[in-house]
């Protein structure tokens, strides 16, 4: 099994692309072993030393450290993620739903705004995140109050430096050309 590795934009992220589908549907976010237990994977990889957070996307991994050097976690996490594939374990724990599975809880939006959102949203799916999953991070929607918009930042995106710009430059000035009820766009 040959497992590609890219870097992020977030020198703390480093994409894992083991050539086979991680996750089928959704995404999914850890940010801790005891998050971690949902995944036989996940779990896996929080018992290398240095890991803070992993994430699936379709056919990729992101792992983040903390002030580990990559030259150290690398053979360790690529060893991980070997043993696990050829294990033939699921990458997600049976009878867990998916993370993403109730993304939509916890949404806010005033009533009358639903078109609004509904554009929003479809720009964020077809535009913004196969843009970000490049990069080994998702960004999803939160909520729309007083012509703001609020997003998730999840992957690589969470904590990367370049995040702000991303946002504000990016997805902000992308949301207002298209829907000018936008005015600003802001990461919870």
């Amino acid at each position: 099994m040959f497992i590609q590795t890219e870097a992020t934009p977030n020198p703390a992220t480093l994409k894992f692309l083991p050539g086979k589908v991680v996750l089928e549907n959704g995404t999914a976010e850890f940010r801790s072993s005891a998050e971690a237990e949902k995944s036989p994977l996940a779990a896996r990889l929080f018992d290398v030393p240095g890991v803070t957070g992993v994430y699936f996307g379709y056919d990729f991994i992101t792992v983040s450290k903390n002030d580990a050097e990559w030259q150290h976690l690398k053979p360790a996490i690529l060893g991980s993620i070997m043993e696990h594939f050829m294990s033939g374990q699921p990458v997600m724990g049976g009878g867990s739903a998916m993370a993403e599975a109730t993304d939509e809880e916890g949404e806010f939006f005033e009533e009358g705004d639903e078109t609004v959102v509904a554009t929003i949203k479809e720009l964020l799916e077809t535009r913004v995140r196969p843009a970000v999953a490049q990069d080994g991070g998702d960004i999803t929607f939160k909520g729309y109050k007083d012509g703001t918009v609020y997003l998730n930042m999840k992957g690589a995106c969470a904590g990367c430096p370049s995040s702000t710009a991303t946002l504000k430059h990016g997805v902000q000035n992308l949301l207002k050309h298209f829907v000018p009820e936008v005015q600003a766009v802001e990461a919870l």
